[in-house]
């Protein structure tokens, strides 16, 4: 009975039974998640844009040469970039222009442009290869064009339908989904209604034709035999509808720019930018869902992003292979050898899983510019003329980053001397009371270079390198005047950081070695004498000019709080102690980075709490006062009242009264005496008191030795005695094995 069919069993032929609709692998739910961008639904369509040879192509179009002749950009000896007819002699960037130039005597080859030494703006040198001393490359004409297609390419997209992020100079990624959704439902009007019994999880109708168009795409088949022979689902439907927003968008991009590019379309970023490179130049290339495994298996691993570098070695060096097939068949255990996090994601990988988003806001977080000289720079004039460079050079990008607008400014600039092998950096923020210009950034790297020189052993300089950074957004809505008042704490500390600017670009007197004999003094001054006091000059006219705007903002805040009657004074914390205390420090040490946001005080001992004016200018000169001779002398924080007239300095203020504390050897503010005594008492008395401590320890320990060893049994954790010592409770202690007991008479 039990092999026999159920009574009740209908067959896929009976008359009687209902013919099931066919239905799609996807769902409702996952055809609403389209909308919103989900990395989740299997219908996400992503699309990859490469500009094909970009370098190339911009002096292409800049010089307006047939794009059909062969073409190379130079930079110095070496190749950055070959056209594709170029190619086709067998030329690539590893070899030299002389050698490019005998396999393709037709060659075309530009040098890219170059800042001279000197000049405040790049331009096209014909013998710019000849003067790799005097000349630094500059990218800008094609960061300039890199703007404009994409651009172009955002206009070709709806504006409230497009996601769209720039991966580099020639790369830009597009996720279509949101278009792809709205171009679906208008195609396919089945599918707006809501779902049967408005079920989200029920699966989507079939999709109503058996064929789709690719057009000219490159289509990357399955692998199997009958693998076309499957009717197409609606992830297929969705990459062809993607696949013609692509075309269109890249027939925009030449049209309007005389560019060509290659487009690989996909579920995933990862398989849109192998798609990408798969079939160039001017294709583009489609990898549906089903044909992954087959465009993967075929791939050596070590192109998949992520897996070029060393992780991809040594994948390789443990597996021994570097094709994506033998890989597939390691199981997941195996893979993590690699690592747990790391196996876990490259047997992702390999599968072709990637849930990264498009990413319209990825912004960059500091901007570089570099030199390496060859022969090195030997003065400070040449230095000069670089960072006259440099500066044009970052901030031509400062301002695509919106710097002139306020949308975007950078917070730091740090300079990178390198001579020989030693690598020294000076870092100084970048005033944020001011609109940025050129000037500022000029005059600010001037002065960390002339750091670097009053420091000594600058030259020769074989590597130069100016950065900025820590990029924050601009204020863009204006805000009450009540959000720019700042009291007490936050006050103090911001006028530390202005004071700290002033004075900051000097380093102290104590580190100013000079070298040499006396006759050194009365001789004509030596070449780097001359640059020392060329150094110090900047640094002066750079703190002069600080000094001005510091106290140009500390009246303006005066002037805005002579009304409040919640006033606190503002005043000038004193200066970090530990650099007056140790003035000798190594001056090959980088100088921190002085930050303008409030800070936590110091402690007491070194940063009296409470407010105090700052008398440097106008006091007595350390010449003139009573100094130990071991230690400059220092002037903590006092009590003062607010300024009488705002538009007098913080700088000129009266003396002040000290006294001489033979404990901290320095002088104190006559006022403070009595705290501080307190304070000098209170440390004594902590001495004393773990002194005390000590001692009880001590004590009880020798009274638990003693009754241990009266009880002839080892208290826990002493060691046995060695040397000559007593042992505790007498001679009866016992020898070690190999001494001889000795006799001690009465003690």
């Amino acid at each position: 009975m039990s092999s026999q069919t159920p009574m009740f069993a209908s067959s896929p032929l009976s008359i009687t039974s209902p013919r099931r609709t066919p239905k799609s692998r996807f769902t409702y739910r996952q055809l609403h998640q389209l909308k919103s961008y989900s990395p989740q639904t299997p219908l996400r369509v992503i699309a990859h844009v490469d500009l094909d040879a970009f370098y190339a192509q911009c002096e292409t179009v800049r010089l307006g040469i047939d794009p059909t002749k062969p073409l190379a950009v130079q930079q110095w000896q070496g190749l950055i970039a070959i056209n594709y007819p170029a190619r086709a002699f067998g030329l690539n960037r590893h070899i030299t222009s002389t050698e490019a130039l005998k396999a393709c005597p037709e060659l075309i080859l530009q040098h890219v442009a170059t800042w001279k030494e000197g000049d405040e703006k790049w331009a096209y040198h014909e013998d710019a290869f000849k003067h790799i001393g005097t000349h630094k490359v500059s990218l800008d004409p094609y960061r300039t064009e890199s703007r404009k297609i994409l651009e172009c390419i955002k206009e070709a997209l709806p504006e409230k339908e497009q996601r769209v992020e720039k991966a580099s100079i020639d790369e830009v990624f597009m996720d279509l989904s949101a278009q792809v959704h709205t171009i679906l439902l208008e195609r396919y009007p089945e599918l707006n209604g809501p779902p049967p019994y408005s079920d989200p999880s029920e699966y989507l109708p079939k999709v109503p034709t058996t064929v789709l168009d690719w057009k000219a795409d490159a289509l990357v088949d399955t692998g199997e035999d009958d693998g076309e022979m499957e009717d197409p689902d609606w992830d297929d439907v969705c990459i062809a509808i993607a696949s013609e927003i692509v075309r269109g968008v890249r027939a925009q991009v030449k049209e309007q720019l005389g560019y060509t590019c290659s487009g690989g379309i996909s579920k995933n970023k990862m398989i849109a930018k192998l798609g990408s490179g798969h079939k160039k130049p001017n294709q583009q290339t489609v990898i549906r869902s089903r044909a992954i495994k087959h465009f993967l298996g075929e791939m050596k691993f070590t192109k998949i992003r992520m897996l070029g570098g060393k992780l991809g070695d040594e994948a390789v060096a443990m597996f021994g292979t570097d094709k994506v097939t033998d890989l597939l068949e390691q199981p997941l255990e195996q893979l993590k050898r690699l690592g747990d996090d790391t196996g876990s994601w490259l047997y992702s990988t390999i599968r072709g899983e990637d849930h990264s988003e498009v990413n319209p806001r990825t912004q960059i977080k500091s901007m570089l510019s570099a030199k390496s000289f060859r022969p090195a720079i030997n003065s400070f004039e040449q230095g000069v003329r670089w960072l006259r460079i440099f500066v044009a050079d970052i901030f031509s990008r400062c301002v695509e980053e919106g710097v002139l607008e306020n949308k975007r400014r950078p917070k730091t600039i740090t300079l990178h001397h390198r001579q020989g092998t030693q690598m020294r950096s000076r870092g100084s923020p970048v005033p944020q009371g001011k609109p940025l210009s050129e000037a500022i950034l000029f005059d600010l790297a001037k002065n960390l270079l002339a750091q670097v020189v009053v420091d000594g052993r600058a030259w020769p300089c074989i590597n130069l390198s100016l950065s900025v950074g820590g990029f924050e957004e601009g204020i863009t809505n204006n805000k009450g005047i009540g959000s720019f008042l700042v009291r007490g704490a936050e006050a103090k500390a911001m006028l530390s950081s202005n004071r700290s600017t002033v004075g900051g670009g000097e380093p102290p007197a104590k580190r100013r070695r000079t070298k040499g004999n006396i006759k050194n003094f009365f001789g004509p001054p030596s070449k780097e004498k001359t640059e020392f006091d060329a150094a110090r000059a900047v640094m002066r006219a750079h703190q002069e000019s600080t000094k001005e705007d510091t106290e140009e903002d500390v009246e303006t805040l005066h002037d805005i709080n002579d009304n409040d009657a919640d006033d606190d004074a503002f005043g000038i914390p004193s200066e970090d102690r530990e650099q007056q205390q140790h003035p000798q420090q190594n001056p090959d040490k980088a100088i921190p980075i002085t930050r303008t946001t409030p800070s936590t005080p110091p402690p007491r001992e070194q940063q009296q709490s409470h407010t105090h004016i700052n008398n440097d200018t106008n006091s007595t000169p350390p010449s003139a006062q009573p100094q130990p001779p071991s230690s400059p002398s220092h002037s903590p924080p006092s009590h003062q009242p607010p300024l009488p007239n705002p538009s007098l300095s913080l700088l000129a203020q009266p003396e002040i009264k000290t006294y001489f504390c033979d404990k901290c050897n320095m002088h104190l503010p006559t006022t403070d005496k009595p705290e501080h005594t307190d304070y000098h008492y209170a440390i004594d008395l902590s001495k004393e008191m773990r002194q005390q401590d000590r001692a009880a320890a001590a004590q009880a320990q020798a009274q638990a030795q003693a009754q241990a060893s009266a009880k002839k049994t080892p208290p826990v954790g002493s060691k046995p005695l060695r040397g000559r010592g007593r042992p505790p409770g007498g001679n009866g202690g016992g020898v070690e094995k190999g001494q001889a007991k000795l006799a001690f008479g009465p003690r």
